[in-house]
């Protein structure tokens, strides 16, 4: 399935890290803020990420409160992240696309993985955004890399995985955090491969 593959690129959130406590941070946030219980919020914002919507964002809305800030702090690596990537850091190069604000790469270094990782190319950095496919096209310029020798490998169908497979990237969902309740709309969205956690990349490579 996987042939001359050159580069690997990762999104972070749900997929290097795990944002479980940051999105139950907000979701307490806009309970607090909206006079309701943490499990109606958690509830309802799981309701509309199952119809393929921003669950925190249009809970917000439907409660009538603000969304409240990301807390990074509550952000943790997943415990196979470091493994997974000294693995495949001996075959491949590995870079990131992902919505992050600046100094990404300095929050890979305190992570402990910035060494492994060739290229990070970060929204906040470039000035667009997933699911904009500039965003992976200047991946691809950085990297001189053609989009069938490449890999993308992300939580989010809309984000991660629609674009790449636009662009004849390689896709792999890896099914973290809230995105693993994405239902598929169309063909073009399917990813090459589905996986529950990130061991099982080295294993499918």
């Amino acid at each position: 399935m996987f042939t001359n593959i050159d580069w690997l690129f990762f999104d972070i959130g749900s997929t290097l890290v795990n944002e479980r406590r940051a999105y139950e941070h907000r979701f307490r946030e806009l309970a607090q803020a909206a006079g309701v219980s943490f499990e109606k919020v958690y509830e309802t914002a799981l309701g509309f990420y199952r119809q393929n919507q921003k669950g925190d964002l249009e809970t917000a809305k439907l409660l009538g409160v603000s969304l409240t800030p990301w807390h990074t702090e509550d952000e943790i690596l997943y415990q196979e992240a470091v493994d997974c990537l000294s693995r495949l850091h001996r075959n491949y190069r590995i870079g990131v696309i992902a919505n992050q604000p600046p100094g990404t790469a300095e929050r890979l270094k305190g992570y402990g993985i910035l060494k492994y990782i060739a290229l990070v190319v970060a929204s906040g950095e470039e000035g667009v955004e997933k699911p904009d496919k500039r965003i992976f096209e200047i991946a691809l310029q950085k990297s001189r890399c053609l989009p069938q020798n490449t890999v993308m490998i992300g939580d989010r169908i809309d984000n991660d995985i629609l674009p790449a497979n636009l662009l004849g990237m390689h896709t792999i969902w890896i099914k973290q955090g809230l995105g693993r309740y994405w239902k598929f709309q169309n063909g073009r969205e399917r990813p090459e491969a589905q996986i529950n956690v990130l061991s099982e990349i080295v294993t499918l490579l």
